[in-house]
C-alpha cells in the first residue's frame, strides 16, 4: 500500500464536504442578494465563486495536483506485503516447501516427497537509485502542468470578470434605452394631446393628427424591442453568475469606476504564464525522452517466512541486491520519441510568440476603444443638450401652431436618437476600460 492510496478516500471525502458546503453557502448567498440590487463589484465576486466554469477549472487543478503527487511517488521506496497458502504433491514444489521449512532429512524421496503445504508471508522493498533523469523530468512536467492549470484558472477569472462587467453595463445601457423610449412616448403623448386640442379647435389637419398617432405606435414598437433586448441581456447576465432563472435588478447608482491601466504591457496575462508553464512541461518531456538512452539502477530486498502444517516446520529467508538495465537497441524508438518531444517544444515556443502578438493587438484595440468611447461620449453629451433644448422649443411652438407636425416628429426622433447614442457611449467607455484591464491581465477591481 502506498501513501497516495491511503489518502485518496480522505481527499474524496474532503472534496465532497467542501463542495457541499460551498453549494449551501452559494444558495444562501443567492437568497440574500436576490432581494437587493446587484452592484458590479459584487456581481464579479459572486460569479468568480459560483460559476460552473470556475468549479470545472478547480477540478482540473486538483487533477493536475494529483498527477504531480503521483509523479513524486517515484522518489520514495515501494514496500508491499503478501500472504499465500497452498498445498501440493508436485515433487519440485513439495520438495521446495520442505526445504524452506527446514524439515529435510535423508528419508525423503526426491522423486516423491509426498504432499506438503505452506503458508508464506513476504515483504518486498524496492527503490529506484537512478533512472537517467526520467523520474525528475516527470515530476517537473507534472509540476508545470499544475502551474499551467493555476494560470488557466486565473485566465478564466479575468475572462469571466470582464464578461460580468460587460453584462452589467449592457443591462444599464438597455435599461437607459428603455427609459429613453418611454420618455419619447411621454413626449409624443403630450404633443398628441396638444394636437387633439388644436384639431378640435380646427387649427390642425386630420392627417397631422394621424402622423402623431403613427409616431406613437412606432415609439411603442421601439419600446417593445428595447424591453425584449433588456430581458435577453439580463438572462445572459444571470447565466454568467451561474444562477438559475430568476429576476434580478442592478444598482442604478453604481459609481464603481475601475482605473485605466497606466502600463500597457502583457506581462500579467495568465494565458502567457500558462503557456510558459506548458513550455517547461514540454522541455521536461524532452528530458524524459532522452533518459531512455541512460541505464536505470534499482535496489531490491525481499523477506520471506514459510510455515508448514503437514511437516510442522518453519523457516525464513531473505534476498537483497541491485539490478541494472540498459537499452542497447530499441528499433530507433528512443530517437523518434526525442524528435517528437523536440517538435512539441518548438511548437509551444511558436504558440507563445503567436499569443504574444495577439495579446498586444488586443491591448491596442482596447486602448483605442477607450479613446473612441471618450470622444463619442463628449460628442453625444453635446448632442443630447442641443436636442433637448430644441425639442423643448419645438413642443412650445407646436402648441402655438407655428411648426408642422412633421418637424416636431423629426425633432423628437433626433432627441431619442441622441439619448440612445449617449447611453451607448457611456456603456462603451466603461466596457472598454474593463476590456483593457482584461487585455493587460489585471483584475477588474
Amino acid at each position: 500500500m502506498t501513501v497516495h492510496t491511503f489518502f485518496t478516500p480522505l481527499l474524496l471525502a474532503l472534496n465532497f464536504i467542501y463542495f457541499s458546503t460551498s453549494a449551501i453557502a452559494a444558495e444562501s448567498e443567492v437568497d440574500s442578494r436576490n432581494s437587493e440590487p446587484w452592484t458590479v463589484q459584487r456581481s464579479v465576486s459572486f460569479a468568480l465563486t459560483n460559476s460552473p466554469d470556475i468549479k470545472i477549472a478547480q477540478q482540473k487543478i486538483l487533477l493536475a495536483r494529483a498527477n504531480k503527487n503521483q509523479a513524486e511517488s517515484s522518489l520514495y521506496p515501494w514496500l508491499s506485503v503478501g500472504a499465500r497458502y497452498a498445498q501440493t504433491d508436485t515433487p519440485m514444489y513439495s520438495f521446495g516447501n520442505i526445504l524452506n521449512q527446514g524439515e529435510f532429512d535423508n528419508t525423503i524421496d526426491f522423486n516423491d516427497p509426498g504432499r506438503s503445504d505452506n503458508l508464506g508471508l513476504t515483504a518486498d522493498l524496492r527503490y529506484r537509485l537512478y533512472s537517467g533523469g526520467r523520474d525528475r523530468a516527470g515530476i517537473n512536467a507534472a509540476a508545470a502542468h499544475e502551474n499551467a492549470a493555476d494560470q488557466q484558472l486565473e485566465a478564466l477569472h479575468n475572462g469571466l470578470a470582464f464578461g460580468v462587467v460587460h453584462g452589467f453595463y449592457s443591462i444599464m445601457q438597455a435599461e437607459e434605452i428603455v427609459q429613453a423610449n418611454k420618455s419619447a412616448i411621454e413626449a409624443i403623448e403630450a404633443s398628441l394631446n396638444a394636437a387633439k386640442a388644436r384639431f378640435e379647435a380646427g387649427t390642425l389637419l386630420k392627417v397631422d393628427l394621424l402622423d402623431l398617432e403613427l409616431q406613437k405606435s412606432l415609439a411603442n414598437e421601439n419600446l417593445i424591442q428595447a424591453s425584449h433586448n433588456l430581458d435577453l441581456v439580463k438572462q445572459g447576465f444571470i447565466n454568467l453568475l451561474g444562477l438559475e432563472s430568476t429576476d434580478i435588478s442592478i444598482a442604478p447608482d453604481d459609481t464603481t469606476k475601475p482605473a485605466i491601466p497606466a502600463e500597457l504591457h502583457p506581462d500579467h496575462r495568465p494565458e502567457l504564464k500558462s503557456l510558459d508553464a506548458m513550455i517547461e512541461s514540454t522541455r521536461a518531456g524532452v528530458e524524459q525522452a532522452r533518459s531512455a538512452n541512460y541505464p536505470s539502477i534499482n535496489a531490491f530486498g525481499t523477506y520471506q517466512y514459510d510455515k508448514g502444517f503437514e511437516y510442522e516446520g518453519s523457516g525464513n529467508s531473505w534476498t537483497a541486491g541491485v539490478s541494472l538495465n540498459q537499452n542497447i537497441f530499441d528499433g530507433y524508438q528512443t530517437s523518434a520519441a526525442i524528435a517528437a518531444a523536440e517538435a512539441q517544444l518548438a511548437d509551444a515556443l511558436e504558440q507563445k510568440r503567436k499569443m504574444l502578438l495577439a495579446i498586444k493587438l488586443e491591448i491596442e484595440k482596447a486602448s483605442l476603444g477607450i479613446k473612441q468611447a471618450e470622444q463619442r461620449l463628449s460628442v453625444t453629451e453635446t448632442m443630447v443638450s442641443q436636442a433637448t433644448e430644441r425639442a423643448r422649443l419645438s413642443r412650445e411652438r407646436f402648441k402655438e401652431g407655428v411648426i408642422l407636425t412633421s418637424d416636431l416628429i423629426d425633432v423628437e426622433n433626433r432627441l431619442t436618437d441622441a439619448t440612445v447614442r449617449r447611453t451607448v457611449a457611456k456603456a462603451a467607455r466603461r466596457i472598454a476600460i474593463a476590456d483593457l484591464r482584461r487585455a493587460v491581465g489585471l483584475e477588474q477591481f
